[in-house]
Protein backbone atom coordinates (compact mmCIF):
# COMPACT_ATOMS: atom_id res chain seq x y z
CA UNK A 1 0.00 0.00 0.00
CA UNK A 2 1.67 3.58 -1.21
CA UNK A 3 2.30 5.96 1.66
CA UNK A 4 0.74 9.30 1.32
CA UNK A 5 3.87 10.74 -0.01
CA UNK A 6 3.90 8.01 -2.50
CA UNK A 7 -0.11 8.57 -3.48
CA UNK A 8 0.58 12.41 -3.93
CA UNK A 9 3.60 11.61 -6.08
CA UNK A 10 1.93 8.80 -8.53
CA UNK A 11 -1.58 11.65 -8.59
CA UNK A 12 0.60 14.31 -10.13
CA UNK A 13 2.08 11.79 -12.66
CA UNK A 14 5.76 11.36 -11.41
CA UNK A 15 7.82 8.04 -11.99
CA UNK A 16 8.51 6.12 -9.00
CA UNK A 17 11.73 4.39 -8.82
CA UNK A 18 12.27 2.24 -5.57
CA UNK A 19 14.29 4.69 -4.40
CA UNK A 20 12.27 7.27 -4.50
CA UNK A 21 9.45 5.00 -3.16
CA UNK A 22 12.23 4.31 -0.34
CA UNK A 23 12.62 8.30 0.32
CA UNK A 24 8.55 9.14 0.01
CA UNK A 25 8.46 6.57 2.97
CA UNK A 26 10.83 8.06 4.83
CA UNK A 27 9.44 11.35 5.03
CA UNK A 28 5.60 9.83 5.03
CA UNK A 29 6.76 8.36 8.35
CA UNK A 30 9.13 11.05 9.46
CA UNK A 31 7.47 12.80 12.73
CA UNK A 32 10.23 15.71 12.48
CA UNK A 33 11.42 18.14 9.99
CA UNK A 34 14.58 16.03 8.71
CA UNK A 35 16.92 17.57 6.60
CA UNK A 36 18.64 15.82 3.41
CA UNK A 37 21.57 14.08 5.24
CA UNK A 38 18.62 12.66 7.73
CA UNK A 39 16.68 11.61 5.16
CA UNK A 40 19.48 9.57 3.52
CA UNK A 41 20.35 8.24 6.40
CA UNK A 42 16.81 7.18 7.29
CA UNK A 43 16.52 5.90 3.73
CA UNK A 44 19.95 3.70 3.59
CA UNK A 45 18.96 2.05 6.63
CA UNK A 46 16.29 0.52 4.15
CA UNK A 47 18.00 0.44 1.07
CA UNK A 48 22.12 0.53 1.02
CA UNK A 49 22.37 1.40 -2.42
CA UNK A 50 20.35 4.86 -2.38
CA UNK A 51 23.05 7.64 -2.48
CA UNK A 52 22.85 10.98 -1.13
CA UNK A 53 22.82 12.52 -4.51
CA UNK A 54 19.28 10.38 -4.92
CA UNK A 55 18.38 11.66 -2.08
CA UNK A 56 18.85 15.47 -2.54
CA UNK A 57 17.92 14.93 -6.45
CA UNK A 58 14.17 13.32 -4.47
CA UNK A 59 13.86 15.81 -2.39
CA UNK A 60 13.85 19.03 -4.92
CA UNK A 61 11.43 16.63 -7.20
CA UNK A 62 9.24 16.92 -3.83
CA UNK A 63 9.84 20.52 -2.98
CA UNK A 64 9.31 21.86 -6.68
CA UNK A 65 5.99 19.45 -7.21
CA UNK A 66 4.79 21.00 -3.85
CA UNK A 67 4.64 17.67 -2.53
CA UNK A 68 7.35 19.04 0.50
CA UNK A 69 7.94 22.44 1.96
CA UNK A 70 11.25 23.27 2.93
CA UNK A 71 12.17 25.73 5.94
CA UNK A 72 15.04 27.18 7.18
CA UNK A 73 15.04 27.28 11.12
CA UNK A 74 18.37 28.93 11.38
CA UNK A 75 21.08 26.00 12.12
CA UNK A 76 22.22 26.33 7.95
CA UNK A 77 20.43 23.73 6.98
CA UNK A 78 17.15 23.20 4.74
CA UNK A 79 14.43 20.80 6.77
CA UNK A 80 11.71 19.36 5.04
CA UNK A 81 8.20 18.62 6.07
CA UNK A 82 5.25 17.19 4.05
CA UNK A 83 3.03 19.77 2.40
CA UNK A 84 -0.37 19.64 4.17
CA UNK A 85 -3.45 21.41 4.86
CA UNK A 86 -3.50 21.60 8.29
CA UNK A 87 -1.64 24.61 8.70
CA UNK A 88 0.83 25.05 11.55
CA UNK A 89 3.20 27.59 13.16
CA UNK A 90 6.60 26.77 14.17
CA UNK A 91 8.83 28.23 17.43
CA UNK A 92 12.33 27.32 17.46
CA UNK A 93 14.23 26.90 20.80
CA UNK A 94 17.82 28.51 19.78
CA UNK A 95 19.50 27.09 22.47
CA UNK A 96 18.57 23.40 22.19
CA UNK A 97 17.11 23.54 17.91
CA UNK A 98 13.87 22.18 19.38
CA UNK A 99 10.97 22.65 17.18
CA UNK A 100 7.59 22.95 18.03
CA UNK A 101 4.80 23.31 15.99
CA UNK A 102 1.89 25.06 17.54
CA UNK A 103 -1.34 26.36 15.93
CA UNK A 104 -3.40 29.87 17.60
CA UNK A 105 -6.51 31.04 16.55
CA UNK A 106 -5.80 34.81 17.85
CA UNK A 107 -2.70 35.17 15.56
CA UNK A 108 -4.56 33.81 12.68
CA UNK A 109 -7.21 36.27 13.20
CA UNK A 110 -4.71 39.49 13.61
CA UNK A 111 -2.56 38.64 10.76
CA UNK A 112 -5.93 38.59 8.56
CA UNK A 113 -6.57 41.65 10.10
CA UNK A 114 -3.21 43.12 9.37
CA UNK A 115 -3.58 42.00 5.94
CA UNK A 116 -6.93 44.02 5.21
CA UNK A 117 -5.84 46.96 7.08
CA UNK A 118 -3.20 47.11 4.36
CA UNK A 119 -5.63 46.47 1.83
CA UNK A 120 -5.02 42.93 1.30
CA UNK A 121 -6.51 39.43 1.35
CA UNK A 122 -4.25 37.07 3.12
CA UNK A 123 -4.10 34.00 1.02
CA UNK A 124 -0.66 32.18 2.57
CA UNK A 125 1.90 32.96 5.48
CA UNK A 126 4.79 31.52 6.97
CA UNK A 127 4.93 32.09 11.03
CA UNK A 128 8.09 30.79 12.45
CA UNK A 129 9.29 32.19 16.38
CA UNK A 130 12.42 31.72 17.46
CA UNK A 131 13.00 32.04 21.17
CA UNK A 132 14.83 30.87 24.74
CA UNK A 133 13.37 29.27 27.24
CA UNK A 134 11.86 31.48 30.11
CA UNK A 135 12.98 29.20 33.02
CA UNK A 136 16.43 28.15 33.52
CA UNK A 137 17.04 24.82 33.47
CA UNK A 138 19.55 22.48 32.39
CA UNK A 139 19.32 22.79 28.38
CA UNK A 140 21.15 20.07 26.27
CA UNK A 141 22.04 20.49 22.87
CA UNK A 142 19.95 17.74 21.18
CA UNK A 143 21.48 15.17 18.22
CA UNK A 144 20.57 16.60 14.95
CA UNK A 145 17.86 13.62 14.60
CA UNK A 146 16.18 15.02 17.81
CA UNK A 147 17.04 18.33 16.77
CA UNK A 148 13.47 18.93 15.20
CA UNK A 149 10.68 17.71 17.49
CA UNK A 150 6.94 17.38 16.46
CA UNK A 151 4.80 18.37 19.50
CA UNK A 152 1.74 19.89 18.68
CA UNK A 153 -0.24 22.27 21.02
CA UNK A 154 -3.07 24.62 20.06
CA UNK A 155 -3.27 27.70 22.04
CA UNK A 156 -7.19 29.17 21.88
CA UNK A 157 -7.65 31.08 25.00
CA UNK A 158 -4.36 31.82 26.34
CA UNK A 159 -4.41 35.80 26.52
CA UNK A 160 -0.42 37.18 25.23
CA UNK A 161 1.11 40.56 27.12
Amino acid sequence: MPTRLEQVCLEKGLRMTEQRRVIARVLSESQDHPDVELVYKRASELDDTISISTVYRTVRMFEENGILERHDFGDGRARYEEVSEDHHDHLINVQTGQVIEFTSEQIEELQKKIAKELGFELIDHRLELYGKPLLKSKMTKVSPEESVVNIKQTIHSKKFN
